[in-house]
């Protein structure tokens, strides 16, 4: 159980990241403890400065108001995990997805299982996940891959936002340690900052 009052949370966040079979979800493993770490700095959203890692197979994902999941190539789940996910998500949990390049497909194809009559919208602007904490009038692109516009969906159960999902941004490549991509400090703090926004909005919407 957890209670919110305006940014102030009164209990102690854990970001959690999802585990999958087909695909690298332990990519860039410094990206939610760096996360965190800028909450805890700039917000008064008390948060873990550790990653917890969870199955969508395990009931203790319904412990973690937000969950991550990021990586390359398939992602694979099995029917219990897309039920377990399912379930998470109608009863108010938030998934936040970053397509780290080649994931797009096999996601969407798996939320189908689970949401055949949703789809995915694209976030206009004015959406609040891009004023929740800093202003956004842009989503910002991490990394170039094939230089397609970068791109923020979302799917909406029953007119809440329970999916965040971005494609060609790579957000969560900001918040890896910088010795690993070696992005411009520009970058990096626009990728904390939207992700911040992201925290932000899933814990207060």
């Amino acid at each position: 159980m957890f209670i919110i009052i305006g940014f102030l949370v009164a209990y102690n966040l854990n970001l959690a990241r999802v585990k999958y079979e087909g695909g690298d979800w332990y990519n860039d493993p410094s990206s939610l403890k760096n996360l965190a770490a800028g909450l805890n700095a700039r917000t008064t959203i008390n948060t873990n400065p550790e990653e917890t890692v969870v199955s969508l197979m395990d009931k203790t994902i319904f412990d973690y108001p937000f969950l991550f999941l990021t990586g390359h190539g398939n992602i694979k789940l099995s029917n219990l995990e897309i039920e377990n996910l399912k379930t998470y998500l109608i009863n108010g949990g938030f998934l936040y997805v970053d397509d780290d390049y080649g994931i797009d497909s096999s996601f969407r194809q798996e939320i189908e299982k689970a949401f055949p009559s949703l789809e995915f919208e694209e976030l206009a602007y004015s959406h609040p996940v891009y004023h929740s904490f800093y202003d956004f009038t842009y989503l910002p692109k991490i990394h170039k891959h094939n230089g397609k516009t970068p791109k923020c969906y979302g799917m909406f159960y029953q007119g809440k936002l329970v999916i965040l999902y971005t494609y060609e941004t790579n957000i969560s490549d900001g918040w890896a340690d910088e010795s690993v991509h070696k992005d411009p400090e520009i970058k990096r703090e626009e990728a904390f900052k939207f992700g911040i926004n992201i925290l932000v909005y899933a814990m207060t919407q």
